[in-house]
């Protein structure tokens, strides 16, 4: 930093001051503290500015933050005409992540000493991750013309025109800067990814001939030997040199004949004209690369009839004979095509068959070598998936318990028993053959992950923290590990479970911890900017600047999100307290005041519950600030300056004033950036017609409409809407006279016809929707919505004809719309409160169609079903052998 102010000093004061700002760059904070201390205590200079500022800076640094932001301020009072009381006051501002606040110190700093190199450094970072490119690409050319024959200069110059799509002009100033340039050495990387750059800007702006001339005349200097094949072999194809780009193919696909991708590629260079041109092409292959896997795998998508059996035949045997554990997962895409799944199951029955009498794949088949029994143990364990997939349980646990029975030992049986008790509704049995595998390789870290993941969708949230405490940090909370280290799948399905247990404020604070490291992933770019520029990784950086800038497309954030969302819309029609009222006496088989009981032991269960947590959260304080004690003293500054948000309270979190405000807080970023999702579409419109925005409601159908119009949350949205408008003297009336004519405007393109009733609509939608019983739930809903209590009887009725109707139609693989659709009439929030005769009858039809589920087990069941656990977790303690598949 420099000196230039109207509070000059006096030579020896000044050389001090250079002490000051020469010790805040070491990180030699007190040292710096001593100096600025020695000019200030002299009555001359206690009041000078930039002395101030330095001090409030270092003191920022040191963790005394309101103490920093008074000498700072204080500072710059005294000295408007300072740079670098300017300089630190927006630096200040900046680790507070006030970017546009601090950008607009810089500026100020900059009109006392326009050519000061590290302001307009650190002006570009912020304009680049504010993406205010015109701004960026004008400080980065005085950048330039200050520091020409820095490196830096001319790639960040460069990048804001790349930035801005200005291609020509990107490539002018790189071959500008070529042009002074020449690699240090054979194996020059930095030069080597400013070619392969220079390339991918070629890419971009559709020149592909020259792009094809610079690889050529360059290609003894780039080092990613990979990259300039995939690009090069892309170049020839498009300019029409098919022959040397399916040459440079079939050396891709020498490298990695694992590779999807490129065998694709190939297909399209050669266009096969059918089956048999294409199965050519890979019986090619697999003579050059006999031990791919990928030649066998990919014919079985397009061959049929008897070729199709042929190769499925001889794929499935090297498979089983290798045994390849995730042999379902590859062929399961055939699953979709009609037929093929009878195919597998036929041959995979018969090799069963074979092994079990002779030991082979064919009784009729002497040449046939013979099998090791672990082929057999294969060949049960895929068809305990087929039967699991096709919703078949029962059958899928008989034979998986065949193959424990034969090898007791192998933790990938155990685990698949756990996959199809969940699968077929038993989260609690399926938590139990997971820990069962856990404990026979207890180093299995996926193994642990996927035991942790069923404990928490059973609501076993301390538990599951046990299991992950194996594999986090000793000496530390693993649920608040796993947050911190951002782990993504864990918050989200905690999300979910507390949402289900009815434990809003938790679930929302981690839907809110969820948001909070998308942001923080957002902000740690930063470091990036100048980083990406010194180490010529400019492809790299380029893709992370492009997704950060859709970041929040991710599902993870969507999942969160939308749990969020539907969290505060629940909390604004019921706030928590009318919650918690409303709770009492509805439990199932409890009168009011046991179910008062119930809810007291709850309170302190939970309160007890959190008290252990803050007690575990004090220790690990306690050890953290033993742990700091020991550390050098500048990593210890370093932390105390990063921005630290406030704490989370799950509490105020649920019991907020304006849950409408925070749910649009995590719409927007959907609507903007997941504008072809229709859910998100709809979750607009359910927030806006909360918020009493017909026009945004409007706009949500619009879009969603033209991405999918058959989706039936969006029937519903449509049904709400039309209802609204058609009330002409209660919502109608309100609107403003342009909002109710453009409304009126697009209701044809919405519903065909201006002047179409709620309930005719409806009706034509349940119509349409026999045999689909997620529609007809949806359909029955709205139908109860639109004509009240009257309609019960007649939507149970229907509800019942649909499952009926839907055992007939493969309804075994729609566990989950079931088993939501029987939650909802429960909780009465479906056809209103239904009585218990009802409730049961429908409770006994679906447990016929899902025997497994639990979510439908009568009283007795419940209680046959505990007794089977508790036998499981005596086998487990006792290392017995599992067999219980008839439980």
């Amino acid at each position: 930093m420099s000196q230039t102010s109207s509070q000059q000093l006096p030579p020896k004061e000044q050389s001090i001051f250079k002490r000051i700002v020469k010790c805040y760059e070491q990180k030699q904070y007190k040292n710096g503290l001593k100096f600025a201390k020695q000019i200030l205590s002299n009555p001359k200079f206690s009041e000078h500015g930039e002395t101030l500022a330095m001090k409030g800076l270092i003191l920022s640094y040191m963790g005394k933050k309101d103490e920093a932001w008074e000498l700072v301020k204080r500072g710059l009072k005294n000295n408007l005409k300072s740079c670098i009381c300017w300089h630190v006051f927006g630096l200040l501002q900046r680790a507070e992540r006030k970017y546009d606040e601090a950008m607009k110190a810089y500026k100020c700093a900059l009109r006392f000493e326009s050519d000061n190199m590290q302001i307009l450094r650190d002006l570009s970072l912020l304009q680049v991750q504010m993406r205010i490119l015109d701004g960026y690409r004008d400080t980065r050319y005085q950048l330039l013309l200050l520091r020409p024959q820095q490196k830096a200069s001319w790639i960040g110059y460069a990048m804001s025109f790349h930035l801005l799509g200005d291609y020509d002009g990107t490539l002018a100033i790189l071959k500008e800067y070529c042009k002074t340039q020449k690699p240090s050495s054979q194996y020059d990387y930095e030069h080597s990814e400013l070619l392969l750059y220079m390339v991918s800007v070629m890419l971009e702006a559709g020149q592909q001939q020259a792009a094809l001339d610079f690889l050529n005349e360059h290609d003894a200097n780039i080092m990613d030997r990979t990259y300039t094949k995939e690009v090069r072999a892309r170049l020839c194809s498009e300019l029409g040199r098919l022959s040397e780009s399916e040459t440079v193919m079939r050396e891709l696909i020498s490298v990695n004949p694992e590779n999807r991708a490129y065998y694709a590629q190939l297909e399209e260079l050669l266009k096969p004209s059918g089956p048999v041109e294409r199965m050519a092409i890979y019986a090619d292959l697999r003579k050059t690369h006999p031990r791919a896997a990928m030649p066998r795998r990919l014919p079985l998508d397009f061959l049929t009839g008897d070729e199709f059996v042929k190769e499925l035949d001889n794929y499935l045997r090297q498979s089983f004979h290798k045994g390849v554990p995730q042999l379902f997962r590859l062929v399961e895409g055939l699953y979709d095509q009609p037929g093929k799944a009878d195919v597998a199951l036929r041959l995979v029955e018969g090799y069963r068959s074979s092994l079990a009498d002779c030991g082979r794949f064919g009784e009729s088949d002497p040449a046939s070598s013979a099998e090791p029994p672990s082929t057999l143990v294969w060949v049960w364990y895929y068809l305990a998936q087929h039967y699991s997939k096709l919703g078949r349980p029962a059958e899928a646990l008989r034979v998986i318990d065949l193959a424990i029975e034969h090898t007791p030992t192998l933790t990938e049986l155990y685990s698949l028993k756990g996959q199809i008790y969940k699968d077929a509704g038993d989260i609690v049995s399926a938590c139990e053959y997971l820990k069962e595998a856990q404990s026979l390789d207890t180093a299995d870290r996926y193994v642990n992950s996927v035991c942790a993941r069923y404990l928490i969708q059973a609501g076993r949230m301390e538990e599951a923290e046990q299991f992950l405490g194996r594999f986090t940090r000793e000496g530390t909370i693993a649920g608040e590990h796993l947050a911190d280290m951002q782990c993504m799948w864990y918050l989200t399905e905690c999300a979910a479970s507390y949402k289900r247990l009815g434990q809003y404020g938790q679930a929302l604070k981690k839907c809110h911890e969820v948001e909070r490291h998308f942001n923080e992933m957002v902000e740690d770019q930063f470091d990036f900017h100048s980083y990406c520029l010194r180490k010529m990784t400019l492809r790299a950086y380029v893709s992370m600047l492009r997704l950060e800038d859709k970041l929040k497309a991710h599902p993870y954030y969507f999942t969160a999100a939308r749990l969020a969302i539907d969290t505060y819309l629940m909390l604004h029609r019921r706030p928590l307290d009318a919650l918690a009222d409303d709770s009492v006496g509805k439990n199932d088989g409890l009168s009011a005041g046991e179910a008062k009981k119930l809810r007291s032991k709850q309170r302190k269960a939970q309160k007890r519950a959190e008290q252990e947590r803050q007690k575990a959260e004090q220790e690990q304080a306690a050890r953290l600030a033993a742990r700091k004690a020991h550390n050098k003293e500048h990593d210890a500054d370093s932390d105390a300056n990063a921005f630290k948000e406030e704490a989370l309270d799950p509490e105020k979190l649920a019991r907020t004033d304006k849950p409408l405000d925070q749910a649009v807080t995590f719409l927007r970023p959907l609507l903007n950036l997941c504008p072809d999702s229709v859910e998100a579409q709809c979750l607009g419109f359910d927030v806006y017609r909360a918020r009493q925005r017909p026009l945004l409601m409007l706009r949500c159908l619009l879009k969603a409409k033209s991405i999918d119009a058959s989706h039936p949350w969006l029937h519903a949205c449509l049904v709400r809407f039309l209802a609204m408008t058609a009330d002409q003297q209660g919502a109608m009336a309100a609107m403003e006279p342009p909002v109710r004519a453009l409304i009126v405007q697009h209701l044809p393109s919405l519903f065909g016809s201006a002047s179409v009733a709620p309930k005719a609509f409806n009706d034509a939608f349940l119509a349409k929707s026999a045999g689909d019983f997620v529609n007809t739930c949806w359909g029955l809903r709205l139908k109860y919505e639109l004509e009240g209590p009257s309609s019960q009887s007649a939507c149970l009725a229907a509800l019942t004809a649909a499952l009926s109707a839907g055992s007939a139609a493969g309804i075994e693989r729609q566990l989950e719309a079931c088993s939501n659709a029987y939650i909802e009439l429960r909780s009465g929030d479906l056809f209103g409160t239904i009585d218990a005769d009802n409730l049961n009858r429908l409770r006994t039809q679906l447990h016929d169609l899902f025997p497994y589920a639990r979510e439908f087990f009568s009283p007795t069941d419940a209680a046959a079903a505990a007794a089977a656990v508790v036998k499981i977790q005596s086998q487990v303690l006792n290392g017995e052998t599992s067999n219980n598949g008839d439980e």
